[in-house]
């Protein structure tokens, strides 16, 4: 922790820290005190595996987030005068837009046309990883006030056109609106056990939705069953390296089938599979005992829930990746008892298979004023049509009268 400390301070142009706090930057992740960080992120209110230090350490290690690849870690920690962490929040200076699923792609362009410099911006995400959580960590609200303030402070020190905020938690969306930021929503699908009477097995979630959309999965299984694919199951020690081999080879298929390249690198889940073991379930589908398809699911232990994360296959298969990528860790939420399944980023279509809409958000903030006014109006627009866009979706709604999850 020595070399960081030596950096000069943040100064906040509105009021000083309070007293016996300091705030500082640690542009190499692996200076962050590990324990301290996820003994303060195990106390927030939505805690995820994502910003837990090993993840964000194995982003780093394996090249997959770093300055070469558009993502220069600068994290900011809010320490007490005997170096006890009480605030943090993982920032990068980031070159371009990719990997974050807000977009804001326009707003580059924009500045871009009236010669303006849009990037570098500062950005505090998980890289890569639209899951929503906490992302200020702090001991208390003055802390998360303090932390608000500093990220715009340091955004204006260093000249930045503008500082963002993906995919966190209530009490950080208050917390920067009240210290002038912009808010944006947008809309991801989640699967969730009903509260009060929780579905005793997969087949009973299929009775709780109207008969067409039942009607479909039975059909859509029935078809991958047909063409003669069975599923494996593998969680945590039990996921072998040349499983992992297999995955990532589906993985990069994946992105080359949408003509791009990967944002992991392979060392990514070797680390992975080293420093979070548990967190981590693995769907193999085969054929005649051969692999065909992987699909890798996040586990949250602690509060019971699943992150569908990434898929891929080695020769195509009908309705398979609804099977491998819904079907097969829905099955397995409900006989492991867990409370929720998050589908990822965007996808209408996962509405037909029982997910529903979640509101997430994110946060802006725009050195330029005329820029900030032009944002600020464009945000006004897009959040009615948000709106007007959740009504509909909720009029779709794949359940029956009365069976719908709280």
């Amino acid at each position: 922790m020595a070399s960081h400390r030596d950096r000069n301070p943040i100064h906040l142009s509105a009021r000083p820290a309070p007293d016996g706090l300091a705030i500082r930057l640690i542009e190499d992740p692996e200076q962050l005190d590990a324990a301290a960080w996820d003994a303060l992120l195990a106390r927030q209110a939505a805690p995820t595996p994502f910003l837990q230090s090993a993840y964000l350490l194995a982003l780093h290690r394996s090249g997959s987030a770093v300055r070469g690849t558009g993502w220069a870690p600068c994290f900011m920690t809010v320490e007490t005068g005997d170096g006890e962490l009480a605030g943090g929040c993982a920032l990068y200076l980031k070159s371009h837009s990719y990997g974050e699923y807000v977009f804001d792609w326009a707003w580059a362009d924009a500045y871009r046309r009236h010669g303006l410099r849009y990037y570098p911006k500062l950005l505090g995400a998980v890289p890569f990883t639209p899951v929503p959580g906490t992302r200020l960590l702090a001991r208390d609200d003055a802390v998360r006030a303090l932390l608000a303030q500093a990220i715009v402070a340091l955004a204006r020190q260093q000249k930045l056109s503008s500082a963002h905020l993906l995919f966190m938690d209530g009490q950080d969306a208050a917390a920067l609106e009240r210290a002038g930021w912009m808010l944006r929503e947008s809309v991801q699908f989640h699967w969730t056990q009903p509260a009060e009477a929780p579905w005793p097995s997969f087949e009973a979630f299929l009775q709780s939705l109207h008969r067409d959309k039942r009607k479909k999965i039975v059909q859509e299984q029935r078809r991958v069953a047909e063409a003669g694919v069975q599923f494996t199951v593998h969680e945590g020690a039990a996921i072998s390296e040349a499983l992992w081999d297999f995955f990532y080879r589906c993985y990069t298929l994946t992105y080359q089938a949408h003509g791009s390249m990967p944002y992991l690198e392979r060392a990514f889940f070797h680390e992975m599979a080293r420093t979070m073991t548990r967190h981590w379930l693995m769907f193999v589908a085969r054929r005649d005992g051969a692999p065909v398809a992987a699909s890798l699911v996040a586990l949250d232990p602690e509060r019971r829930r699943a992150y569908g994360r990434y898929w891929g296959s080695v020769e195509f298969v009908p309705c398979l990746h609804f099977d491998a990528c819904y079907y097969q860790p829905l099955r397995w939420c409900i006989a492991n008892g867990y409370l929720a399944f998050e589908g990822g980023a965007q996808g209408e279509h996962k509405m037909a298979r029982g997910l529903l809409p979640v509101r997430t958000q994110s946060a802006h903030w725009l050195a330029d004023p005329r820029f900030a006014g032009a944002v600020a109006d464009f945000l006004a627009r897009e959040g009615t049509g948000m709106q007007d866009y959740v009504d509909e979706l909720r009029e779709r709604n794949p359940f029956k009268r009365g069976e719908q999850p709280a």
